[in-house]
C-alpha cells in the first residue's frame, strides 16, 4: 500500500528544479530522556528520505539545556537509531557549535538585531502581549551596540546570576506572530554540561540554535512536527539575520498520537521518576527501548512508521495498529510452542508408569523451513486451569468430567475423575487416553471439538510470565483528569506456570509464540540462568485490519 507522504513530493520537486543538489536530513533529538514511539516514525521518516533519494542524514544531539541533559541519554538515543536499523552520516552536538553560536550572536548586537534584557522570566511573559494585543517594548531595547557587547560578554564571563540578564532578538513586538515579539536567544545559567563541561554559562536557545546548527551542517530539508509551524518565520529569521552561508528551510508534519499512549517524555519521566514503571525500558512504556524489551522487532516498528504514512493535521492512530505489524513480522519468524501459564496437573492413569514418548512436533506450521521439534510425553502432565470446567457451560469444548479432548501433537484423554483439597479447589485430574489417537496417524475413528496445550510434568521447565495491559487507560472525560489518575492499576499481571523442556536454552530476546497465549519475548532484564521469565509481546489475534 503506498501511503501518503507530501515530504517526499517536495524533496523530488526541490531535485527536479534543482534547488536541492544532495538532500540532507537530520535526526535532533534533545537528551533529556529516553526516545519513543514518536521518535521512531520521526527517525525513519529522516533517514527514509534521505535513502530514498540518496542522501545523507545526521544525527545530532541538541544539547543547549545542561540542566535536564546527561549522557546516559545521549547513550540510549545511539542505541536505539542503530537498532532500529540505520546509520547517521555525521554525528554532531549543538554543543560544537557554541562558539559559532556566541559569534553569530555578537553579529546580531552589531547589527542592531539584538540586545541584553534585565527584564525576568515572568515580566517578559507580561509584556509580550497576547494574541489580540500587542506587546510591550522592553526599557532595555535602546540600548547602545557597545553597551550589549558589554553585556553579553560580561554574562559569558560568569558576572551575573541566572535569570538576572538573557539576550533577545530585536524584531517587532506588535507582530502577529507571539513568537517574532523580541524571543530569548540566550539565558544564563550556571550548570556542567555534558559535553563542554563549565566552559559555558550562557546557552542558546533552541529557537535561536536549532537553525544555525542546520544551516552550519547543511541540511536541506529540516523536518519537525506541528507544533514548530509558528515558529518557522523566527527560524527563517535567524538563519537570514546570521547571515548564514546555507539556507536550510522547515517542513512540518503531524506528530504520532497513539490510543492509550502517553508521548510525552515530561510525562514518561514522570511515570519513571514516581515508580509507576520499573524505569524507561519497561514493557509497558512507549519508550522504544521499552518496546525492545517487550519484543517488538526493528522491522515491525520501520513497518508501522512507513504505513501512517505523513500528514499535515493531527491524528490519533490505533495502537492496535501497531500490535499488527509485530504480528505480521513474527508470524513466520517465532517457533511454536507450548507454555502452560496457570497449571493444573493432569495423571493420565492408563498411560504406562515410568514410560516416555517423544512426539514431533513442526517448529513453525506456517514456516516448514524451520524443521521440527521433539516434545517429551508422560503419565503426568499440565494444562491450563482454564481448560477445565465442572460444571461446563453451554457451549464448553474443553475438559470436563466426561468429556473428550485432543492434546495438541498428542492423544485424545477424557476426564473420569477430579481431586480437590479441603477447601474444595481442584487440585488434579484423572484421565484415561486413547493410545489409538496419537496425532500425524491419520486416526479418523472419531473427532472431537476441543484441542488444548499441556507440557510434561517431569521434564518441564518453570516459568514466570509478565502479562501486559494498556499502561494508560481511554475512558470518557480522560481529557479533564489528569494522566495519572488514567494509570491502568492492572497493566501487569505476573503467573508463574510451565515451558517445554526445549525452552531451557532460551536466551534474552529471544520470541516464541506459545500456542493460544501469543507472543512472548524472554526478558532481558530479570531472566537469569535458572529463572526464565517471558514478557508478553502481543496476544493472537486482533480485529485490526490493514485497509487495501
Amino acid at each position: 500500500m503506498e501511503t501518503s507522504n507530501f515530504l517526499k513530493n517536495i524533496i523530488a520537486e526541490d531535485i527536479k528544479s534543482g534547488k536541492a543538489a544532495e538532500i540532507v536530513t537530520r535526526f535532533p533529538p534533545e537528551p533529556n530522556g529516553y526516545l519513543h514511539i514518536g521518535h521512531a516514525k520521526s527517525i525513519c521518516l529522516n533517514f527514509d528520505l534521505a535513502d530514498e533519494f540518496k542522501g545523507r542524514t545526521n544525527l545530532r544531539f541538541d544539547d543547549t539545556n545542561p540542566v535536564k541533559e546527561d549522557t546516559e541519554y545521549v547513550e540510549s538515543i545511539k542505541e536505539d537509531v542503530k537498532w532500529l536499523g540505520y546509520e547517521w552520516d555525521g554525528l554532531y552536538f549543538a554543543s560544537d557549535y557554541f562558539d559559532e553560536m556566541f559569534n553569530r550572536a555578537v553579529l546580531l548586537i552589531k547589527r542592531g538585531k539584538a540586545y541584553v534584557c534585565d527584564l525576568s522570566a515572568e515580566e517578559i511573559r507580561q509584556t509580550r502581549g497576547t494574541l489580540t494585543q500587542p506587546g510591550t517594548e522592553s526599557p532595555c531595547r535602546s540600548r547602545s551596540v557597545d553597551e550589549n557587547l558589554d553585556l553579553f560578554e560580561r554574562m559569558r564571563q560568569g558576572e551575573f546570576k541566572d535569570g538576572e540578564k538573557v539576550l533577545r532578538a530585536k524584531i517587532d513586538m506588535a507582530s502577529a506572530n507571539i513568537n517574532l515579539r523580541d524571543p530569548v536567544l540566550y539565558r544564563i545559567a550556571h550548570a556542567s554540561h555534558h559535553n563542554t563541561g563549565d566552559k559555558w554559562c550562557i546557552y542558546p536557545m533552541y529557537d535561536f540554535a536549532h537553525p544555525l546548527e542546520d544551516a552550519i551542517e547543511g541540511v536541506t530539508h529540516s523536518i519537525c512536527t506541528l507544533e514548530f509551524e509558528d515558529h518557522r518565520p523566527l527560524y527563517d529569521w535567524v538563519v537570514r539575520e546570521c547571515e548564514m552561508e546555507q539556507v536550510p528551510r522547515q517542513y512540518e508534519f503531524a506528530r504520532l498520537n497513539l490510543t492509550n499512549t502517553v508521548m510525552s517524555k515530561r510525562k514518561l519521566k514522570q511515570l519513571v521518576d514516581e515508580k509507576y514503571v520499573d524505569g524507561w525500558d519497561d514493557p509497558r512504556m512507549p519508550t522504544i527501548s521499552g518496546l525492545r524489551r517487550r519484543g517488538y522487532t526493528p522491522e515491525s516498528m520501520r513497518n508501522f512508521a512507513r504505513e501512517i504514512g505523513v500528514a499535515k493535521s493531527d491524528s490519533v492512530v490505533d495502537v492496535k495498529m501497531l500490535e499488527h505489524f509485530i504480528r505480521e513480522d513474527l508470524k513466520l519468524k517465532a517457533p511454536r510452542t507450548m507454555a502452560v501459564l496457570r497449571p493444573l496437573k493432569v495423571v493420565i492413569t492408563n498411560y504406562p508408569d515410568g514410560q516416555v514418548e517423544m512426539l514431533d512436533a513442526e517448529i513453525n506450521p506456517e514456516n516448514p523451513e524451520m524443521g521440527t521439534r521433539q516434545i517429551p510425553f508422560s503419565r503426568e502432565i499440565y494444562i491450563e486451569q482454564d481448560d477445565f470446567m465442572d460444571p461446563p457451560p453451554s457451549k464448553y469444548y474443553r475438559l470436563f468430567p466426561g468429556n473428550e479432548v485432543r492434546l495438541k501433537h498428542a492423544y485424545f484423554i477424557k476426564c473420569h475423575e477430579v481431586i480437590k483439597d479441603a477447601n474444595g479447589s481442584i487440585v488434579e485430574l484423572r484421565c484415561a487416553y486413547d493410545p489409538e489417537t496419537k496425532s500425524g496417524t491419520g486416526f479418523t475413528g472419531r473427532k472431537v471439538k476441543g484441542t488444548i496445550h499441556w507440557v510434561d510434568a517431569g521434564q518441564a521447565v518453570p516459568a514466570e510470565f509478565r502479562l501486559y495491559e494498556s499502561l494508560i487507560l481511554d475512558e470518557p472525560g480522560a481529557e479533564e483528569k489528569s494522566f495519572l489518575d488514567l494509570v491502568n492499576p492492572d497493566s501487569l499481571q505476573l503467573v508463574r506456570g510451565f515451558v517445554e523442556p526445549n525452552m531451557q536454552a532460551a536466551g534474552p530476546y529471544d520470541k516464541f509464540q506459545f500456542f493460544r497465549h501469543g507472543y512472548f519475548n524472554v526478558d532481558p532484564k530479570h531472566t537469569r540462568k535458572d529463572h526464565l521469565v517471558f514478557n508478553r509481546i502481543v496476544s493472537l489475534k486482533s480485529s485490526f485490519e490493514v485497509q487495501k
